[in-house]
């Protein structure tokens, strides 16, 4: 069976700085991927890369589906259809401040999706339920807290049905008491078998519910493994160092 998606010696650089250097990964359909490594060390670029944000310079983004694996990253593709079928959340939570919640998450599929008014309020009106938000459906963002409104963010992204979803440090904004109701939706969505890669330097929540865990450094997949492995016997020495320093800092 193909991958739900596969990434193949992708190269990328940003004028003379090579930020993706033949990066190669494979994930699976309902399979959940972590990025760890220090700042800079190419994972936001590479997920921008697969939603295509960033145009790749060398290399394959193959995402499969009905018909069969497609290469996304084909110059000249048309992105829209391909980012109808994957969801992303960033750090920053990009809801429309003048939008309520429920217009907030209603826009997309109203307008891209076609779907009815009626259909995409019932659908918002479910998924604020399912995280907890069902009393907020007409407060607006500022009205929120930071881990309100990143959950928001995930509930839009969510409300498109993508086939993949894609979080680049959704916790990295928010106050360490917030930070748990988010990754607790995470942990929903990974219940309900979605498939997700995540850029995160919340290291215990990566250990707790990745398939497979990815180390960058300088654009370099050093090392992936099952978190079981990585976390207790990595094989290479940067992937230890970048962990001592992580457990130094008290965040495993």
């Amino acid at each position: 069976m193909s991958p739900k998606v596969a990434i193949k010696n992708v190269r990328k650089s940003f004028g003379s700085k090579l930020v993706l250097d033949h990066v190669s990964l494979d994930v699976g359909e309902h399979d959940v991927v972590c990025l760890i490594g220090a700042s800079g060390s190419g994972k936001s670029t590479l997920l921008r890369c697969i939603n295509l944000l960033e145009p790749i310079d060398d290399g394959e983004i193959l995402l499969d589906g009905p018909d069969g694996p497609c290469d996304i990253s084909e110059p000249g593709l048309n992105p829209d259809p391909i980012r109808r079928r994957i969801g992303m959340v960033f750090q920053s939570y990009n809801l429309f401040p003048h939008m309520s919640v429920l217009h907030n998450i209603t826009l997309g599929p109203t307008k891209v999706l076609k779907q009815s008014k009626s259909e995409a309020t019932e659908r918002a009106l479910d998924l604020l339920s399912r995280f907890g938000l069902d009393d907020k459906s007409h407060a607006y963002p500022d009205q929120l807290s930071g881990g309100q409104q990143q959950r928001v963010a995930i509930v839009r992204a969510l409300a498109m049905q993508p086939e993949l979803m894609l979080l680049d440090e959704v916790t990295a904004a928010l106050d360490p008491v917030l930070v748990g109701e988010v990754l607790n939706v995470i942990r929903d969505m990974r219940g309900q078998g979605m498939t997700m890669i995540l850029a995160t330097h919340e290291m215990g929540f990566a250990k707790e519910i990745s398939d497979l865990v990815c180390f960058l450094k300088d654009g370099v997949i050093l090392e992936s493994a099952p978190p079981a492995k990585l976390f207790s016997a990595p094989d290479r020495p940067e992937t230890a160092e970048f962990l001592q320093r992580v457990i130094a800092s008290g965040r495993l």
